[in-house]
């Protein structure tokens, strides 16, 4: 009776993180792991408007830092499915994954766009589905743009450090990087490229083609094969 309850509790609180934060540990499994959903537009320094669906900042760093020293949790899987946002946020959360001792898998469905290329391989592994597609664009700014040269220098700098960052984390070389997000001959009004799950696995931007099973049999993999964190 009491084992009831507690299970019951359990789910209610799971359910309650999914309706918060789009977090949930996975208490019942072969290894114990945390899932962390990254939907929609990431939120940074200013508040979205009530109708659009966010991931907020302030939730996922500190989720981010009690997982890693979380002693029971034994690998994180992170599920993509972002139209970009506040480019400064999102790299500061992939930096954070990038930079976990927990063993990380990455899953990308649907879509991971602009700066959601960098959260999608900042993990140790990438997954991406067939029917998902990553879009690859230049920085946008918003508000207010003075026509100064330290404008477009700091639009650069951004760019370079988003670069650097997949190319440091991935199997895809800056140029060609470069190339395909300064593309004019694959959007119709924007400049870019969008590529499909196979695509960008042969590109080298996705570690591999595949689908929840094979993210989880990779994060397992790694959750055995990995030093414990803490002895």
């Amino acid at each position: 009776m009491n084992e009831n309850k507690e299970n019951q509790e359990n789910l209610i609180a799971n359910e309650n993180s999914i309706e918060r934060t789009g977090e949930i540990v996975s208490d019942n499994a072969k290894h114990l792991i945390h899932c962390l959903n990254v939907i929609g537009q990431i939120e940074g320094h200013y508040t979205l408007p009530p109708q659009n669906k966010t991931t907020k900042y302030e939730h996922i760093i500190p989720a981010l830092a009690a997982i890693e020293q979380d002693r029971s949790i034994e690998g994180l899987i992170v599920i993509l499915n972002t139209v970009g946002g506040d480019v400064e946020a999102g790299l500061a959360i992939a930096e954070l994954i990038a930079g976990m001792k927990t063993p990380t898998v990455s899953i990308v469905l649907g879509g991971g766009h602009s700066i959601g290329v960098p959260l999608a391989v900042a993990s140790k592994r990438s997954f991406i589905v067939p029917s998902a597609t990553m879009t690859l664009h230049p920085v946008r700014m918003n508000g207010t743009v003075l026509g100064v040269s330290q404008s477009f220098a700091y639009l650069e700098d951004m760019q370079n450090r988003i670069i650097g960052f997949v190319e440091r984390h991935s199997g895809i070389k800056s140029g060609r990087f470069r190339e395909l997000m300064l593309n004019t001959a694959d959007l119709t009004m924007d400049m870019g490229t969008v590529l499909d799950g196979e695509t960008a696995v042969k590109e080298g931007l996705i570690s591999e083609l595949g689908g929840l099973s094979d993210a989880l049999e990779a994060l397992y993999n790694l959750i055995e094969t990995t030093p414990k964190r803490y002895q």
